[in-house]
This record gives structure tokens, C-alpha cells and sequence, in this order.
């Protein structure tokens, strides 16, 4: 049995490929788990506020001496910093736009990023605090960009795998819709996307 985390930050709702894809992990953890309970949190629903001066405050006030707006500010934070605490397996769909992911999963990133509580700096530089968890990244994407001309512009995986892994979530699989633009291979993206789920 397994606590597992679903991240949604597609706009797209039902016709979000990240959201299918995602779903599809989630069952097959939940097959490879019976009993396991899953929790889904929808960034797009839920409006991660971007940082503002009152956020970055709150986060550098010590707890004993934060203030009723700091609370308030920083409830976004705590909120989900503790559902990436309590589980075991967190499920992240990642939209491409643009190259890169969509701004509700930049803002959600900027919140759970926080110095003392999800990492520390020591003599040997920054340590994560969230280790021993499994993460996969669902991503969903017009063109292709895990092989071929375009790999170079995929600046999604590469700034997760860092985000993440500097909070201590090392753990990462990468599966992908992808080429969902592309006359002759739209048509089976998902497909293939679905056909690639493999636990590890």
C-alpha cells in the first residue's frame, strides 16, 4: 500500500493528454499497490499564487513569531510541502507550452522550494530533505523532444530533474505523449505514451 501524490497542471481539463497520461501511472501504481489511497491536487483549480514580497516574508519569519497575514500568506506553502511529506509516490503531469512547463507548475515549484524546510546548505553545499520518495513526470507535448533536432529545447525535464532533485526527490522516470502537432504520429501519441508505462 502506497500514498500516492497526482499533480495536475494542465488548463486543458478532460482533453489534457498530461492528465490521461497521468492517470494511467497513477492506475498502475494503484495495480502494482493494491489498497494504495491517492491524492490529487489541480494547480489550475487550486491557483498557486505567484511569490510576492508577503510569501517570501512569511517564509523567513520564524513559525513562533509569524504574524495572522504570515499564515495566511504561507498556507499555500505548508499545504503542499506536507502532501509531498505524506507520500510516497508523487505522480507530477507536465503540459509543454512553449518549451517549458505551464506557470501553474512554476508557482507550485516556488513554494515547496524553501531553504530550512525542504533543504539545507552544510559544509558540503545544499542537501534535499524529502528523500526516499519515487517521482514520475507525465508529459504531454506537441512536438518531440526526448530524441532528434528538437531534444535541445526541451527545458521541462531538465529543470524538473534539478528542482526536484535539490529538494531530495532524486527518484525520477520520465514517460511522454509527445509529437501530438506531427501529421502520421499524432494519431497514435497517446497510445504509444500509455504503451510505455513501465514501474520501476
Amino acid at each position: 500500500m502506497k500514498k500516492i501524490l497526482h499533480i495536475i497542471s494542465s488548463p486543458r481539463g478532460d482533453a489534457s493528454l498530461s492528465i490521461k497520461l497521468g492517470n494511467a501511472v497513477v492506475e498502475k501504481i494503484q495495480a502494482a499497490y493494491p489498497g494504495s489511497t491517492v491524492k490529487e491536487t489541480n494547480l489550475v483549480n487550486q491557483q498557486f499564487p505567484h511569490l510576492e514580497e508577503a510569501h517570501i516574508a512569511s517564509f523567513y519569519t520564524p513559525a513562533e513569531n509569524r504574524t495572522p497575514a504570515n499564515l495566511v500568506a504561507i498556507k499555500h506553502s505548508e499545504d503542499a510541502i506536507s502532501e509531498i511529506q505524506d507520500a510516497d509516490i508523487i505522480v507530477i503531469g507536465v503540459p509543454i507550452y512553449n518549451f517549458n512547463i505551464h506557470s501553474t507548475l512554476k508557482a507550485w515549484i516556488d513554494h515547496i522550494v524553501r531553504r530550512g524546510v525542504t533543504f539545507k546548505y552544510d559544509e558540503n553545499g545544499p542537501q534535499g530533505l524529502l528523500p526516499g520518495k519515487k517521482v514520475y513526470l507525465a508529459l504531454a507535448s506537441g512536438g518531440i523532444f526526448s530524441e532528434g533536432p528538437m531534444a535541445g529545447f526541451d527545458f521541462a525535464v531538465p529543470y524538473l530533474k534539478h528542482m526536484l532533485g535539490f529538494i531530495g526527490l532524486t527518484d525520477i522516470t520520465v514517460f511522454r505523449v509527445e509529437g501530438t502537432s506531427i501529421p502520421g504520429i499524432q494519431d497514435t501519441a497517446l497510445e504509444k505514451g500509455l504503451s510505455s508505462i513501465q514501474l520501476n
